[in-house]
């Protein structure tokens, strides 16, 4: 009689999603900024013709959650761009209706 290698108990687990979550919130414009135990994602919109952003979301995450993030999303965009074709920067100087750029003599004056 031969032992057989006992295999881990496989475990269900169920995710539950509110509605308003499901819906989602639109961000164009993610912040990273880390410690030594966290990742804080800050997910913000920036809108034409407004002078102000906003964060919409926050996510805090460990850094092993952090490094499978990145595992996953860069295994998502690479099936993307075998669908639909490569995702390409666009050009820094796009006119999308307000300037990031102030003129230097700006700085500091009220």
């Amino acid at each position: 009689m031969s032992e057989q290698k006992k295999k881990p108990e496989q475990r269900q687990i169920k995710i539950e999603i509110d509605d308003a979550v499901a819906d989602g919130i639109y961000a164009n414009l993610t912040m990273i900024a880390s410690n030594n135990s966290e990742f804080i994602f800050d997910f913000a919109r920036f809108l034409p013709g407004n002078s102000r952003g906003k964060v919409v979301s926050r996510v805090v995450v460990n850094p092993i959650q952090a490094k499978a993030l990145l595992r996953s999303l860069t295994e998502a965009v690479g099936k993307f761009e075998q669908s639909f074709g490569p995702i390409t920067p666009e050009p820094a100087n796009k006119d999308v209706g307000f300037s990031m750029n102030l003129p230097e003599d700006s700085f500091g004056k009220a």
